[in-house]
């Protein structure tokens, strides 16, 4: 199955900010030209980006058909002022600011919209986010409100309660996922939603020395068990790298290796099932 459900063209799986710098005095076409050349190479069909606010993705997306590649972007993500997201997003104060990104974003040809409504991991310490996420009231109105302009709603979400209540907002699909208990997962199977796991940020950064291996090895273990007894439910998966994360290099392998562990027997009917469903929507 070659196809990424999640990844980021402007980053380039080392230094966030030397790649995003890349593309300061303009796009970098030649760099999107050697990536995508990069995917075709290696088969894949399928690509949909988390991204940017400097137009890289939106480049890709325009030079994707030479490479016979389906390319989906939701131009730039949105995120709430002062929490995560802002380094590679559009900030916005209030619903009603957020009300016009999106129909802003409907004018510029975004494919979808991104939301971020949560922190990351702390990859130092298991069970622990770099912050908690928006109250379930708001996650419900964004969607809501991109639901209403026609959008499929992509959202960077960790946390139980925040996917939880995602998932019973009617999100398209939940990126990452951490910290998930059967509430959320039974919420996520029960709405049809998603869940692309991006195992590959976490499963890539073991033996790298940047963070403890042991609490990488437990957030790992965690991410994979939740996964397998989400597919066991029924929940609809579908592969995503977060290509371009730090250790995260463009085309890899090691997203289906890890999900091809955790789930087991059946595993490319399974990630079949999400990845349609995913096209089908964004």
């Amino acid at each position: 199955m070659a196809l990424d459900c999640h990844m980021h063209m402007v980053l380039d799986g080392a230094y966030w900010k030397s790649a995003i710098g890349r593309h300061a005095g303009g796009v970098d076409i030649p760099w999107i030209r050697r990536i995508l050349s990069r995917y075709q190479e290696r088969g894949y069909t399928y690509l949909r980006d988390g991204g940017d606010r400097w137009g890289v993705g939106a480049a890709a997306r325009s030079l994707s058909a030479e490479y016979g590649i389906c390319y989906r972007t939701p131009l730039a993500p949105l995120c709430r002022k002062g929490h995560y997201g802002a380094f590679i997003g559009t900030a916005y104060e209030s619903l009603g600011e957020y009300a016009e990104l999106v129909v802003q974003a409907r004018r510029q040809g975004a494919d979808f919209i991104k939301i971020m409504i949560s922190g990351l991991m702390d990859f130092d310490r298991f069970g622990v986010l770099t912050e908690e996420g928006l109250p379930p009231a708001q996650i419900r109105e964004l969607i809501h409100i991109a639901h209403e302009e026609g959008f499929a709603v992509m959202a960077h979400a960790n946390g139980a309660r925040t996917v939880e209540a995602a998932a019973n907002a009617g999100v398209d699909s939940v990126e990452h996922g951490a910290y998930l208990d059967q509430d959320a997962l039974a919420a996520m199977v029960d709405n049809g939603t998603v869940w692309v796991p991006t195992l590959s940020t976490i499963g890539n950064l073991r033996g790298k020395g940047r963070f403890r291996e042991d609490a990488v090895v437990r957030i790992l273990d965690s991410a994979m068990e939740n996964a397998a007894r989400f597919a066991q439910m029924g929940g609809l998966i579908a592969p995503g790298s977060d290509a371009g994360a730090w250790a995260v290099e463009h085309a890899m392998d090691s997203e289906m290796d890890l999900l091809t562990q955790c789930i087991g027997s059946g595993t490319e009917e399974i990630l079949k099932k999400g990845a349609n469903r995913i096209q089908q929507k964004f």
